[in-house]
């Protein structure tokens, strides 16, 4: 395992998982979202994504995280495994919500100077709220993956679906016993025990 997709619907705990996972395998990590969202969460143009997303997938090591369609060949094409995670929509639902009330009542800058708006909690217009996104694309999502899985065209890619918060935590462990200390200067030089508490922090904060 040395380059992996990590997917999922919103909410699901990609990053956290990506973030973990790419400390522990001494590997860089990109979350798509960080690129994609521009001041004022303006997109960046096609052009430029798949071009800074081709950047980083030409890497030995990596651990990238994100569901976008417009990159996901490019992405795909180069890793070796794909992290799912597909948790139960009552579960995600639950998460995404409070963190979306954490991340609104405590201005939570989440990159390039974007925050998260109050009245993104009201509206039912999943392109303006991450909370009704998460409800809506679901099982959408679900679909999307089962497909990508039987698709023979995936053939070089190891798909590890993970259905609960134990299983990520059961998955997250045996990485960590079958791994040595991350690489120094990865970005996260944690050892084991360190990352092992952070992870429980970070589980009681946003799950």
């Amino acid at each position: 395992m040395q380059r992996v997709s990590v997917v999922g619907t919103s909410g699901a705990g990609k990053s956290t998982v990506a973030a973990a996972l790419a400390a522990l395998l001494g590997a860089p990590f990109l979350e798509l979202d960080s690129v994609h969202h521009q001041a004022d969460w303006t997109p960046l143009p096609r052009s430029e994504f798949r071009a800074l997303v081709a950047a980083a997938a030409a890497g030995e090591r990596w651990v990238i995280d994100g569901n976008y369609s417009s990159v996901q060949d490019i992405v795909w094409a180069r890793a070796d495994t794909v992290v799912w995670l597909d948790l139960p929509r009552r579960t995600v639902m639950r998460r995404v919500i409070w963190r979306t009330l954490r991340r609104v009542g405590g201005r939570v800058e989440l990159g390039n100077g974007n925050r998260e708006r109050w009245r993104n909690f009201f509206t039912l217009d999943k392109e303006e709220s991450v909370i009704a996104w998460a409800w809506q694309t679901h099982a959408a999502n679900r679909a999307r993956y089962e497909t990508a899985m039987a698709d023979p065209g995936h053939g070089h890619l190891r798909f590890v679906r993970l259905r609960s918060a134990a299983s990520v935590r059961q998955f997250l462990q045996s990485v960590e016993a079958a791994s040595a200390e991350p690489v120094p200067g990865s970005g996260w030089p944690l050892s084991g025990g360190r990352l092992r508490l952070l992870w429980w922090i970070r589980a009681l904060v946003d799950w």
